[in-house]
């Protein structure tokens, strides 16, 4: 049994759920999502809750069952509070600034990246602080990886960007010259 897969969602009441099939439609304040399921589990509206149920119980099911209920519930809280994700960059000369729906990150190259957001996610720069945030958590999510990708941290001195919550390890430097 699955001990995620058991637990409903609950659904608040700003938020407009439908069931279409094999497709879940969320609406709410924040903005609205669609997600089409696999056919071994099927999802069941009760009053104001959301309960998804395996067909079998092969272990691909079980899978999938709690798998569904995770992204049914990611749903549900995207569409109501949404999903930030928290870059800090350091660096001598290193700057981001965000115009319209892309990026300008200047991070130690010879050349700006200008770095595409894409649709759904929106991003605020305050010093050395990039905050993601969107209803979608994994496009939140893939954003802050791939803004993380142009500079990961180097664990000598600590440059580049890393996640706020990240914790670099630092290494010692050449010490084998002083004799």
């Amino acid at each position: 049994m699955s001990r995620i897969g058991k637990q409903p969602v609950q659904i608040p009441e700003k938020v407009e759920v439908k069931l279409d099939g094999g497709l879940i439609k969320v609406k709410g304040p924040n903005g609205a999502m669609e997600f089409s399921h696999h056919q071994s589990v099927t999802v069941d509206k009760e009053e104001n809750t959301l309960v998804v149920k395996p067909l079998d119980q092969s272990k691909k099911t079980r899978a999938l069952w709690g798998l569904t209920r995770t992204l049914v519930d990611n749903m549900v809280v995207g569409v109501t509070k949404g999903f930030t994700r928290t870059l800090e960059f350091n660096g001598v000369g290193y700057k981001a600034a965000v115009k319209g729906d892309s990026m300008l990150l200047n991070l130690g190259f010879s050349h700006p990246i200008n770095y595409k957001l894409p649709d759904g996610v929106s991003a605020k720069v305050t010093k050395n602080v990039i905050v993601l945030s969107g209803c979608s958590k994994e496009l939140v999510g893939f954003a802050a990886a791939k803004i993380r990708s142009f500079r990961p941290p180097e664990p000598y001195k600590g440059k580049g960007v890393k996640y706020q919550d990240e914790t670099i390890i630092r290494k010692a430097g050449k010490s084998g010259g002083k004799k």
